[in-house]
């Protein structure tokens, strides 16, 4: 493991900002006074009459990219997961979602592996916010080539998108020939005994599950969910007839996020027992991110006692 190339998903996002910028000269940044943090002061350096830092006003600045995308532009607005699905909902439901404008919300620092921020500055609810605006897209990537493959990939979309990116260096999974696609899961390993559904970091804590089952003679199959609205009902569908038994893996509170969206999918078509990991019904604490994600059972090791459990559930 100490070859492991490990890079944080929001520096994916702030130098993605300047190659996009070269080829979208009406590409405008916005950012709430967090710009060294979110990583768009990349932005800024290399493109400083298109980028603009509106304070510590987030609930203004989804405004002002409303305005602007409104008007033609294409706007990435950019702060910390909680002050953007927190602090300024009403403006994204109103002000962008409504009218379904093609602004992109980069929300960085979410989930708990922002660390010595503290419980405050831990974002877990994010996705289940952002899911109950209609038309909505929703992009956790897994690794720093996921982040950046999907920045790309939402310059076409129509609508609003809010890419949640995270502080804490992550390992690169995927290569340069990986093929991002909006709303698509992509399965990582091959198995039959059970089925881990995984999302933003935890695609590598579930992989290295995974493996340790693997060692105990289980197969699972591990997929991947970037695009967590919309989502991708075919493969996860696909995944419940097949094994039977399901585990969510997510940096986010098990209400309202990937567990959530699983097991409301499996139980109107194909009910099968589903276990979620994640951060249960809690706020987080002030610590060093690592020992965060132990603390809270977002790790291989939990991931395999609940493959276990849910292995036993699907026989009774």
């Amino acid at each position: 493991m100490a070859n492991v190339i490990k890079r944080a998903t929001r520096d994916a996002y702030g130098e993605s900002l300047v190659a996009l910028g070269a080829e979208y000269p009406d590409l405008i940044v916005l950012d709430s006074d967090l710009a060294a943090a979110t990583k768009t002061g990349i932005f800024k350096k290399a493109y400083p009459d298109r980028f603009f830092d509106c304070g510590i006003a987030e609930q203004n600045m989804m405004s002002i990219a409303a305005g602007l995308a409104a008007s033609g532009k294409q706007v990435f607005a950019s702060t910390f997961a909680m002050f953007a699905a927190g602090r300024a909902f009403e403006q994204i439901r109103n002000s962008i979602g409504y009218p379904h404008l093609p602004v992109k919300i980069g929300a960085t620092h979410a989930g708990i592996s922002v660390g010595e921020d503290g419980a405050t500055h831990q974002c877990c609810e994010d996705i289940s916010l952002m899911r109950t605006i209609p038309g909505m897209t929703i992009i956790n990537p897994a690794d720093a080539v996921e982040a950046e493959k999907a920045m790309r990939a939402v310059m076409m979309l129509d609508g609003p998108v809010y890419l949640r990116f995270g502080r804490l260096a992550v390992p690169v999974i995927f290569n340069d020939s990986y093929h991002f696609e909006i709303g698509k899961g992509v399965q990582l390993t091959e198995g039959n005994d059970v089925t881990i559904i995984a999302t933003g970091l935890m695609v590598s804590e579930a992989l290295a599950a995974a493996e340790q089952l693997k060692n105990e003679g289980i197969s699972a199959r591990v997929i991947n969910i970037a695009t967590v609205k919309p989502i991708d009902t075919e493969i996860i569908l696909k995944a419940a007839q097949e094994t039977g038994a399901i585990v969510t893996a997510e940096e986010h509170s098990i209400i309202g996020g990937l567990g959530s969206v699983v097991s409301e999918t499996v139980s109107e078509t194909l009910p099968v027992t589903v276990i979620r990991v994640g951060v249960n019904d809690t706020f987080g604490k002030s610590g060093p991110a690592v020992e965060l994600l132990k603390l809270f059972g977002l790790s291989a090791e939990n991931i395999v006692a609940k493959a276990k459990q849910a292995m036993f559930l699907k026989h009774i």
